[in-house]
C-alpha cells in the first residue's frame, strides 16, 4: 500500500481577490520608517482610520484590537496589523500612538502609519485597495470605506471583509490558510 502525502494545503480562500500592493514606506507611530519591505514574508491585516473620526474609526480600531488578541491567543506569529491614517496632516506619529493606546498596550505587531500627503493616501487607497478615501476641504472628517484587507506574504491583497461586522472566524481561518502556504 502506498500513501502519498501532499505538501500543499488544499484549503483555499473563498471569494478571494488578487490585488498587488505597490511598494511603500511611510512613518509609524514611533516616528520610524515602515513599509512593504518590513512586511515581506508576513501575513497582514490592513485598515484605514483617522484619530479624530466621530463615527466608524473607534469601533473599527476596537475590532482590530480584538483581531490582535485572537491572533495572539491562536499563537499565530508572522501576522502583522497595519492601520493607514486617512488624515495624515493631523495624525502625527505621537497622535497615532496616543490613539492606539486607547485600544491596545501591545504595538509590537501593529503599525499605525502616516507621513504622506492627503492626495497620496487617497490615490494609494484607490489604486491598491480599490478603496475610496476623500477629505472635503472644509471638514475635519474624512470620508472613507469600512473594509479591512488580508494581505499575503508577497504583498498581495487576497480578501477583504467588513471592518464593522468582522467575520472573525472566517478571517482567522483565512490567515491560517495563508500561514500554511510556504513562501
Amino acid at each position: 500500500m502506498l500513501i502519498f502525502l501532499n505538501g500543499c494545503s488544499s484549503a483555499t480562500i473563498k471569494n478571494g481577490v488578487e490585488w498587488p500592493i505597490e511598494d511603500f514606506e511611510y512613518t509609524n507611530q514611533n516616528g520610524e520608517p515602515f513599509g512593504l519591505a518590513d512586511l515581506k514574508g508576513k501575513v497582514w491585516v490592513a485598515n484605514f482610520i483617522f484619530t479624530n473620526c466621530e463615527t466608524v474609526c473607534p469601533p473599527i480600531t476596537a475590532n482590530m484590537a480584538r483581531i490582535q488578541r485572537m491572533i495572539e491567543e491562536e499563537g499565530l506569529d508572522k501576522v502583522e496589523l497595519v492601520s493607514f491614517s486617512v488624515d495624515p496632516e493631523v495624525d502625527t506619529p505621537d497622535i497615532l500612538k496616543a490613539f492606539a493606546s486607547h485600544f491596545t498596550e501591545d504595538l509590537h505587531n501593529w503599525h499605525f502609519l502616516t507621513g504622506y500627503v492627503q492626495k497620496h493616501i487617497e490615490q494609494f487607497a484607490k489604486e491598491n485597495f480599490k478603496f475610496q478615501v476623500y477629505k472635503p476641504e472644509d471638514d475635519d472628517q474624512v470620508i472613507h470605506g469600512t473594509d479591512l484587507f488580508l494581505v499575503n506574504q508577497d504583498g498581495i491583497i487576497v480578501k477583504y471583509y467588513s471592518a464593522l461586522d468582522v467575520p472573525y472566524e472566517e478571517l482567522l481561518s483565512d490567515i491560517q490558510i495563508l500561514l500554511k502556504q510556504s513562501h
